[in-house]
């Protein structure tokens, strides 16, 4: 008996860290997709701000204000053309640090770009 609760005790050190390495993988995973869904909520809010008023720093500042306290860390960049039925046009880039304890702070890069047509 006593062999065999051995055995299981090593063969449980053995899969627990992989076990564990995995449930951290798909927490990042999560904060990850997470983050990308936050990334197009912003580029979504300035692409509006931008379909509705002429001035770009609106627009960038809508999708900074989305992001929260992340927002100073993001990227934005605005086209908009002067006519009424053009496509407004957000791009909100923000570098994204994954799982800085166990990769070294591995940065990925989350975008988005969303186009609405200006109404005013």
């Amino acid at each position: 008996m006593t062999r065999e609760r051995g055995a299981a005790v090593v063969e449980f050190a053995l899969v627990m860290p992989v076990l564990v390495l995995a449930v951290m993988a798909a927490v990042e995973v999560a904060v990850v997709a997470r983050t990308q869904l936050e990334v197009v909520n912003a580029a979504r809010e300035g692409a509006r701000e931008a379909a509705t008023t002429p001035d770009p720093a609106r627009a960038v500042a809508a999708a900074r204000a989305s992001l929260g306290p992340r927002g100073g860390d993001a990227r934005v960049s605005v086209q908009r053309p002067d006519q009424v039925g053009g496509m407004a046009v957000v791009v909100v880039r923000l570098p994204h640090r994954i799982a800085t304890a166990m990769f070294g702070g591995y940065v990925v890069e989350l975008t988005a770009r969303v186009a609405m047509r200006v109404e005013r």
